[in-house]
């Protein structure tokens, strides 16, 4: 029975060079002279430190133009609330989404199941699994579930015959 997976995975190397060079660009920048901005990163979570707001929102689109020329779809972060530090300072935490979680997997199960295709979805960990009679309708169920769901960055794999 053919099968595909419905994922949602993010490259680490290509998020830890993406930070590198965004901390590289705003140490070389005029606007950022003396400043104490920089990017730091642990596993899939990032922490952005800035002196104030508007250079924390400056220091973010560097890190999404570096994220988006290595191929790391920015729609994976999610940011957390602004923390002030000391004095004026503030930092973001920015965390990688990886997986699909059980409420946006119970979502794309719904739409497969609303759709009427002759295709079962299955939650299986951080993966569903899409499983049905012939290659058409499998790749009918890709269709439909990139145009329904659009605000979190999936890749389907394990497309077996």
């Amino acid at each position: 029975m053919p099968t595909f997976d419905i994922v949602s995975e993010v490259d680490k190397q290509e998020v830890k060079n993406a930070v590198d060079q965004a901390n590289k660009e705003v140490g070389a920048r005029f606007d950022f002279k003396g400043s104490d901005a920089r990017i730091e990163q642990t596993d899939f979570q990032l922490t952005v430190y800035a002196d104030d707001e508007f250079k924390l929102e400056q220091i973010q689109d560097v890190l999404r133009t570096k994220l988006t020329k290595r191929n790391v779809d920015v729609r994976s972060l999610e940011k957390k609330i602004v923390e002030k530090i000391s004095g004026n300072k503030v930092k973001q935490i920015i965390t990688v989404q990886t997986g699909i979680e059980t409420e946006l997997a119970k979502k794309i199960i719904k739409y497969v199941k609303e759709s009427k295709l002759k295709v079962q979805a299955t939650i299986q960990g951080d993966v569903v699994r899409v499983s049905g009679a012939k290659k058409d309708i499998l790749q009918e169920a890709i269709q439909l579930i990139k145009k329904s769901v659009t605000d979190y960055p999936l890749q389907y794999q394990n497309f077996r015959d």
